[in-house]
C-alpha cells in the first residue's frame, strides 16, 4: 500500500506506507472514463484514461507520485467542451517502469510516443506540479507538436528558469511541515480513510486515486514500506533541473498564490504548527511570486494567473481553473 503524503506547497511529496483493511465488497471506478495501455518504450506501457468529449484534445498530466486518476472528478467537466485524456507517467500507478539515464528527456519521449499512438493532433497539455518539467521539455524540443501548455501550479524553476527568478534549490531548501498519519480507527474501512483524508486536506481526493495510492492490488497489507520505483526520477529533476529559459508555445500558468494551508494546519491549535506554518508559507509564497513575475517578464505572451488555493489547485479551486483553461484553450488557433 502506498500513500503520497502531501507537503504543503509545490515541493514534492514523501512516501509513507500504511496498512488499510481490505474491504469485502468489490469496487468499481466511478469516473466515466475508459482505460487502456500504450507502449512507449521497451518494457514500458503507460496507462491512458479517456473521458471522451469532442473538440480539441486536452491531455492531463499528474504531479509527482500521483496518477491520471487524480483528475477523475475534474476531467469529466472539461470533457463537456474538449476531448480529454489523462496519462500516468512511468513508475506511477498502473504504468510500467524502466530506468533511464536522462529522466526528463525520457518522460518527454514517453509522452510524445503516447501522443503518436493516440493519434492526437495539436493537443493542449495541462500538467500539475512537476509535470511542468515534462511540458517545457516538449515545448522546447517539439513546439509544433502541441497547441499549448497549461501549468497547474507547475511553472516552477524546473519548468522555466531564465536566471531572473528563484532557483529550484531555494524552494527545496525550505523546510516543510510534518504531516498527520491516520490512526487505526481511520483505517477500518475505505470510507473512514476518505473521511480522514478530507479532514486533513480540506478536500476529497478522487476515489480511484486514493485507492491506488493506499491499496496493494487487493493483497493483504503487510505494513512494510515499499519504494515506488519512479521516486528517483523526481529527485533528479529537482536537483539537476534543466534550464528552460523560454516557453515557445502558447502558455497559461496558474499559480496557487497565496498557498492556502491544508485543513489540519488551519484548524490546528498547536502554536508550534502555527508558527512553522506562517514561516513556511511566507517563504514559499515570496518565492512563488518572484517566479510568477519572472515568467511575466520573460514570457510576455504567457498568461499568468494567481489564485489563492491549495497546491492541488484543480481540486481546491476547480471552477476557477476550468474557467481559465476554457478562456485559454478557446483562444488558440484551430488544429
Amino acid at each position: 500500500m502506498r500513500r503520497w503524503v502531501r507537503l504543503s506547497g509545490p515541493i514534492l511529496s514523501v512516501l509513507l506506507v500504511e496498512s488499510l483493511s481490505a474491504e469485502a465488497a468489490p469496487w468499481r471506478d466511478p469516473s466515466p472514463h475508459t482505460a487502456r495501455f500504450v507502449t512507449v518504450d521497451d518494457g514500458v506501457r503507460l496507462e491512458v484514461l479517456d473521458w471522451g468529449g469532442s473538440g480539441r484534445p486536452v491531455v492531463l498530466l499528474a504531479g509527482g507520485g500521483n496518477t491520471a486518476h487524480v483528475f477523475d472528478d475534474f476531467a469529466p467537466k472539461l470533457a463537456t467542451h474538449y476531448r480529454v485524456y489523462g496519462i500516468t507517467r512511468r513508475g506511477c500507478g498502473a504504468s510500467w517502469f524502466a530506468e533511464s539515464p536522462n529522466p526528463v528527456d525520457r518522460l518527454r519521449d514517453d509522452l510524445l510516443s503516447a501522443l503518436d499512438v493516440l493519434g492526437l493532433d495539436g493537443p493542449v497539455l495541462a500538467g500539475h506540479s512537476i509535470a511542468g518539467a515534462e511540458m517545457s521539455a516538449i515545448a522546447h524540443s517539439r513546439p509544433l507538436r502541441i497547441a499549448g501548455v497549461v501549468y497547474l501550479d507547475a511553472a516552477y524553476p524546473y519548468a522555466f528558469d531564465d536566471g531572473t527568478g528563484p532557483a529550484m534549490r531555494e524552494f527545496t531548501a525550505v523546510e516543510g511541515l510534518g504531516h498527520p498519519t491516520p490512526r487505526p480507527a481511520d483505517l477500518k474501512s475505505f470510507a473512514t480513510l476518505q473521511e480522514w483524508d478530507e479532514r486533513v486536506d480540506g478536500f476529497r481526493t478522487p476515489e480511484a486515486e486514493l485507492r491506488q495510492t493506499w491499496e496493494s492490488d487487493g493483497k493483504a497489507p503487510t505494513g512494510k514500506h515499499r519504494q515506488f520505483p519512479g521516486s528517483r526520477v523526481f529527485s533528479t529533476i529537482l536537483e539537476d533541473a534543466k534550464k528552460y529559459d523560454r516557453i515557445p508555445v502558447p502558455a497559461l500558468a496558474i499559480f496557487a498564490l497565496p498557498h492556502i494551508p491544508e485543513r489540519w494546519i488551519r484548524e490546528s491549535s498547536d502554536p508550534t504548527v502555527q508558527k512553522a506554518s506562517r514561516g513556511y508559507f511566507a517563504t514559499i509564497d515570496a518565492l512563488t511570486e518572484k517566479q510568477a513575475k519572472a515568467i511575466e517578464a520573460g514570457v510576455p505572451t504567457a498568461r499568468v494567473v494567481r489564485v489563492p488555493g491549495s497546491h492541488y489547485i484543480f481540486i481546491s479551486n476547480e471552477s476557477d481553473v476550468r474557467h481559465e483553461m476554457r478562456k485559454f484553450i478557446d483562444s488558440l488557433k484551430s488544429p
